[in-house]
């Protein structure tokens, strides 16, 4: 029968009774008494430079507090980059500034040019509108490759060129990869885009800065996956504000992806302008305006080739990838192609030669940042597409194509520079067979074919890397932050507890999740545990959630510091119960002394701890509370396979996707039931990628896709019911809870699947199509059939 309660169950998520009941407490529901508003009033050309910024119309207005421009942030920090990349040549990579509003000139529409504060949003709005910029209009350079030609448009006149760096990895592979192909039987090339995608989560952001005279103390409310990076980052880079005097909250956060990892120029300017003020300023933003401000994702050009021997096993591999890094250096946005994209593109495989190229450039775009998945989904894309694509130029079944070349071994050093330390691709791959009726396929086929359509399947598999780490490997990768985790657990006297994370959740279920861990520890109901996070107040330090780290390296945190708990009450029921520390027992929410009957209720020792009357004081001090630092020893590596069939209307181009599975390894898991939400989550926008989602810019550098007109999210129509199997499970060896993360995998392993079944449509159609590039609209799908 399935748990009821502790790990392995699947409890309702306690915090969707707030959300679905309207009691959430969001930052736009912040209103803070005699706030004032700010709009800004953003850059609409690409790349221009500023001759003058005309204030004095717009001072005026009714309810206008105080106009700011670039001018008002000289001398104070601009935007910093948390992580610096190396090139290939040993050369840091160029690194321009990147200040709060623009300075000289604006580099993407969007940029802002001017804020304006006043004492409600449309004085704000109106005042925006009559301040006066003239700006000398310059050439834009959108297109990676002609970025880096010469005699391109800089986009920062002070950099050599619009070359972020050129990475290659491992570089001493490169020799013997060369060699290989060489030698080469067959080789399979393939070029493909990984289209640019904006995030779009529910909420979009905001900002409330707040400002208090009496203490010299600023606080920020902000839509953030990670308030502690955003007062480090703020704090002591842009605005000099030391630790202590600065607090962070970001309360209940409806959707981030990723794009609400970065510290934006919004979350600077408004505790700025508190400050400046003496006055709360809160800034919300519009959903257009989160189409030219919210960080991008995806947006990589790549040539891949894989070379096989006459047996059909891969003997290497190598790709050469342009990432575009937008007119800006957004927080994370070097490491995505290189760390989190290069050191995955072994992928599932005992490919033993691997080189990987990526060439990072500036453009007069919206800065390009980690979006679900994060470099794994382009790597994915780029190994599973040219291996089905190796199938059919070898006329072999690709599900056999990849097996024969499965990692089956472990611990598995890959060329790349990581180590799988448990996994079972095979499993996965048979349950995935076992889910989807292969057998029945073409019977399928054959009803579509009476109907006038044609059927496709794909199959692909995928692996990740997720709670990256650790702190001193990633130090010298280039990361400015260290990795780890860190959690309080604070026993009340009632036996209660209230768990401090530096983890926030903002949609991962933290809250149900996470007492579900503790209680099964203590023996305890699940109800007694109240999980805080979001507020640098509660937490000494803690590096957010992104990258599936939140059980995997928070939740250990939280596991070191609980044990730390359970041997202090050890000691004071062992006092009370008169017996050796070494014989006390802790199960079911009681201590008892090993072979006997003599037991104290967990409760009976909380409150020892405080009403500390029978307590050994001269061995411990009263109280239960203790924290704990988790810096994992290496990445976890969920891993899975997927298959999606397709049907597809020859007269339109439109694709139906009819059946979709997914076989996932997670390791050990905690809440079936959250996991199984989370996959659902990421296939709908992997799905979305694949066939509807693709941001776009002319040559001027205009966004065209910069509303809900243009820019077509997936609706429940667009995705099918999904098989959904987490049952294959190889826990994680080197954490203690043996978990591994979810949250990215269904975005990371569904773009190739969708894409290979429909080429596999086209394919069993007698047409000669062996690629069509994200998105699958209608009209690129016709155009392909049609030559």
């Amino acid at each position: 029968m399935p748990k009821d309660h502790g790990i392995g169950a699947s409890p309702k998520r306690r915090e969707d009774v707030r959300f679905l009941t309207g009691a959430g407490n969001y930052t736009d529901d912040i209103n803070i008494y005699g706030q004032a508003y700010v709009h800004f009033l953003r850059s609409d050309v690409a790349h221009g430079k500023i001759n003058s910024v005309d204030t004095s119309a717009a001072e005026g207005m009714p309810g206008v507090v105080r106009i700011f421009t670039g001018a008002d942030f000289e001398g104070v920090g601009g935007l910093p980059c948390g992580w610096q990349v190396t090139d290939r040549h040993g050369e840091p990579m160029q690194e321009p500034a990147h200040p709060v509003l623009a300075q000289g000139k604006v580099r993407h529409v969007g940029d802002p040019i001017a804020a304006v504060v006043a004492d409600t949003p449309e004085q704000a709005r109106d005042a925006a509108e009559a301040i006066e910029v003239d700006i000398e209009e310059l050439p834009a350079v959108v297109d990676m490759k002609a970025a880096l030609q010469d005699g391109a448009p800089k986009v920062h006149d002070d950099l050599k060129n619009n070359l972020c760096y050129d990475w290659g990895f491992v570089e001493e592979n490169k020799a013997a990869v060369e060699e290989a192909f060489g030698k080469a039987a067959h080789v399979t090339t393939l070029e493909l885009v990984n289209n640019r995608l904006i995030a779009n989560p529910m909420e979009p952001r905001v900002a409330v800065g707040d400002y208090s005279r009496a203490t010299d103390e600023s606080t920020l409310y902000t839509t953030s996956q990670n308030p502690h990076v955003i007062r480090l980052l703020m704090g002591a880079f842009v605005l000099g504000i030391p630790e202590h005097k600065l607090r962070v909250v970001a309360p209940d956060v409806g959707g981030g992806f990723g794009t609400k990892i970065f510290h934006y120029a919004e979350e600077a300017f408004c505790t700025f302008a508190a400050r400046q003020l003496a006055r709360p300023v809160k800034w919300t933003a519009s959903r257009s305006e989160a189409f030219m401000s919210d960080a991008h994702g995806r947006d990589h050009v790549t040539k891949i080739e894989l070379a096989l021997d006459a047996d059909n096993n891969f003997t290497a591999l190598r790709t050469e990838t342009y990432a575009n890094m937008g007119a800006y250096l957004s927080t994370f946005a070097p490491s995505v192609p290189t760390w989190l994209h290069g050191t995955l593109m072994a992928g599932n495989y005992k490919t033993p030669l691997i080189y990987v190229n990526v060439k990072a450039v500036f453009t007069n775009t919206v800065p390009v940042d980690a979006y679900r998945g994060a470099g794994r989904p382009e790597a994915t894309y780029q190994l599973e597409r040219v291996i089905d694509k190796a199938a059919r130029e070898l006329g072999v079944d690709p599900v056999e194509l990849r097996r024969q070349n499965f990692v089956t071994e472990f611990p598995y050093a890959t060329p790349v520079a990581v180590e799988y330390d448990t996994g079972d691709y095979n499993a996965t791959m048979d349950k995935l067979l076992e889910m989807i009726d292969r057998e029945g396929f073409d019977a399928r086929a054959e009803e579509s074919k009476k109907r006038g359509k044609l059927r496709g399947l794909g199959v692909n598999c995928y692996i990740e890397a997720c709670g990256i780490a650790p702190s001193n490997l990633v130090g010298q990768l280039g990361a400015r932050a260290g990795l780890y985790e860190s959690a309080t657990v604070r026993v009340n006297a009632t036996g209660s507890i209230s768990v401090m994370t530096g983890s926030h959740s903002h949609g991962q279920g933290h809250e149900t999740a996470f007492p579900q861990v503790i209680a099964e520890m203590l023996g305890i109901d699940e109800s007694m545990v109240d999980i805080v996070h979001g507020d640098t107040a509660n937490t000494p330090m803690g590096m957010g959630t992104y990258g599936s780290r939140s059980l995997a390296v928070g939740g250990s945190a939280m596991v070191r510091a609980t044990e730390k708990i359970i041997n202090k009450a050890k000691k004071i029921a062992a006092h009370l119960l008169e017996a050796s520390e070494a014989d006390i027992e802790l199960k079911d929410g009681a201590f008892s002394v090993a072979g006997t009957d003599k037991s104290v209720a967990w409760g009976d020792v909380t409150l020892a701890a405080y009403v500390p009357h029978n307590y050994p004081l001269e061995e411990i001090e009263p109280g239960l509370e203790e924290t704990a630092f988790y810096d994992p020893s290496n990445f976890t590596y969920p891993a899975g396979a997927y298959a999606c069939e397709v049907e597809l209307d020859p007269d339109t181009g439109r694709v139906t996707i009819e059946r979709f599975a997914a076989a996932d390894d997670f390791g050990n898991v905690v809440n079936p039931m959250i996991v199984t939400g989370q996959v659902h989550g990421g296939l709908a926008q992997g799905i979305g990628q694949a066939l509807l989602e693709g941001a776009a810019y002319d040559e001027n550098g205009q966004l065209l896709t910069g509303s809900y007109m243009d820019y077509a999210m997936p609706r429940a129509e667009d995705v099918p019911f999904f098989q959904v199997d987490h049952s294959c499970q190889t826990p994680c060896t080197h954490n203690p809870l043996g978990v591994k993360g979810c949250g990215e995998a269904g975005a990371i392993g569904s773009p190739p699947a969708v894409v290979n079944a429909v080429v596999d449509a086209l394919q069993r159609a007698g047409k000669d199509v062996t690629h069509i590039d994200m998105p699958l609209s209608p009209s690129r799908v016709w155009a392909a059939m049609n030559g």
